[in-house]
C-alpha cells in the first residue's frame, strides 16, 4: 500500500497536531474530516486542503477508498465514536486517549471485538528523550523498585466549547492529563497496578471560571502513589500552576545499582524567547558506584518540533502506525494499554475525592 487514505474525526488543537505530522509521514493523505466547529474546520481546510469535509460522523464513514481513521474528538466521545465506527465500518483505528471517561463504560470496552488494529494515541511514549529513558532504566538501575514522574507545567488550554473545565466531559484531570503517565508507568515497569492513593484538587487555576451558569469542576495538581503486583512503587506528582519551570516532565527511576533521570522541556512556542533558545532535553544517569552524574542531551529534530507541542512524539506514533495499517509491525499501544490508563485514572480521581485507597483486580476492574 503505498498511500494511506485517513479519515479524521475531530480537529481542534489536538486534531491539527495530527494533521501537522500527517503531513510529514510519507504516503499519508488526509481525504476526509468531520469537524463540527467552524472556526476549527477553517483551520483544519488551511492545513489539508485536499480533505473532503462531512456533516457527520456517518458520513465520512460512508465515504469510500478510506484506509485508516483517526478520533481526536473531545474525551467524552471517544467511546461513542469507537462503538459507531465498530459497528459500521472497523477500518484501522488510531484513537487518542482517553478511551472512555464514563466509568460505566469500561466493562463495554473491555468486551470489544475489534477486527482491525486499534491503537490508543499515547504520545508520551514516543518523545525520543522518554523512549530512551524505557528501553534503558530497568537494566541501568537494576531493576526498578522506585519511580515518579513530575509534570509541572501551564494551566488546561482553552477548547471549543470550553469543554475541558468540567470533570463530566474530560473524566477528571488525573483521566485527562494523567493517562499517560499511568501509561508510562506500567510500559516501564512492565506490571499492572494493584492499590491506588491519590490527593488532589482545584487551588489555582478555573476557581473563578463559570460556563453557562457553571463553575469549573477540574483539577490543577494531585499527588498519585500506585503499588504494582511486583512489589515497585510508582509516584505522579502533578501541577498545572508551573509553567515557568526549566523541564516540563521529570522522570525518575531508582533501582539497586543507580538512579536514572530523564528532563523533558514543555512546547517551545511557550518558551519565553528572552531566555534564549529552549532547552534541549536530558537523560541523567547517577550509578551507586562509582558515584556522579552522567548527563547525555537528547535533542529532537526541529521539524517536528515545530509540527506539534508533544516533542517529535505525534510523528513517531503515525509513522508506526502506518507501518500497521500497510500491514508491517504491530499495535504497540493496544485497546488493553488504553483502558488500564483511564482505569487508573479513575481510580485516582475516586482515592482522592474519598481519601481512602483504591484497589485493583487483576483484569483492571475497580475494588
Amino acid at each position: 500500500m503505498d498511500k494511506i487514505r485517513y479519515g479524521i474525526i475531530g480537529c481542534g488543537m489536538m486534531g491539527q497536531e495530527h494533521l501537522r505530522n500527517l503531513a510529514l509521514v510519507q504516503g499519508a493523505e488526509v481525504a476526509a474530516i468531520f469537524e463540527p466547529d467552524a472556526s476549527m474546520r477553517a483551520q483544519a481546510a488551511a492545513l489539508a486542503p485536499q480533505a473532503r469535509f462531512t456533516a457527520s460522523v456517518a458520513e465520512l464513514l460512508a465515504l469510500p477508498g478510506l484506509d485508516a481513521l483517526l478520533i481526536a474528538s473531545p474525551n467524552h466521545l471517544h467511546m461513542g465514536q469507537i462503538a459507531q465506527i465498530a459497528e459500521t465500518r472497523p477500518l484501522p483505528l488510531l484513537v487518542e486517549k482517553p478511551v472512555f471517561t464514563d466509568p460505566a463504560d469500561w466493562a463495554r470496552l473491555a468486551q470489544l471485538d475489534y477486527p482491525a488494529p486499534l491503537w490508543v494515541a499515547m504520545e508520551y511514549r514516543y518523545m525520543p528523550p522518554v523512549a530512551a529513558f524505557v528501553e534503558q532504566a530497568q537494566a541501568i538501575t537494576g531493576g526498578i523498585k522506585m519511580l515518579s514522574i513530575r509534570e509541572h507545567r501551564f494551566p488546561f488550554l482553552e477548547k471549543v466549547g470550553d469543554w475541558n473545565r468540567f470533570n463530566r466531559n474530560t473524566g477528571g484531570t488525573l483521566v485527562e492529563k494523567c493517562c499517560h503517565f499511568f501509561d508510562l508507568m506500567r510500559l516501564i515497569l512492565q506490571d499492572n497496578p494493584v492499590r491506588i492513593m491519590a490527593s488532589g484538587g482545584q487551588d489555582v487555576n478555573h476557581r473563578d471560571e463559570v460556563y453557562g451558569g457553571q463553575p469549573s469542576d477540574i483539577w490543577d495538581n494531585a499527588f498519585v502513589i500506585v503499588d504494582f503486583a511486583g512489589g515497585a512503587r510508582a509516584m505522579l506528582e502533578l501541577c498545572m500552576f508551573a509553567e515557568g519551570a526549566r523541564f516540563q516532565e521529570e522522570l525518575c527511576a531508582v533501582g539497586p545499582e543507580a538512579k536514572m533521570e530523564c528532563l523533558v522541556p514543555g512546547p517551545g512556542r511557550f518558551w519565553p524567547a528572552h531566555l534564549g533558545a529552549p532547552p534541549v532535553p536530558e537523560l541523567i544517569v547517577s550509578p551507586r558506584h562509582p558515584k556522579g552524574p552522567n548527563r547525555l542531551e537528547v535533542p529532537v529534530d526541529p521539524t517536528l518540533l515545530e509540527a506539534g507541542d508533544h516533542n517529535g512524539a505525534t510523528f513517531y506514533q503515525h509513522a508506526r502506525f502506518a507501518n500497521v495499517v500497510r500491514g508491517g509491525g504491530i499495535v504497540e499501544v493496544g485497546l488493553s494499554d488504553g483502558l488500564w490508563a483511564v482505569q487508573m485514572g479513575l481510580a485516582a480521581q475516586r482515592s482522592a475525592q474519598t481519601g481512602a485507597a483504591v484497589l485493583l483486580a487483576p483484569d483492571g476492574r475497580l475494588m
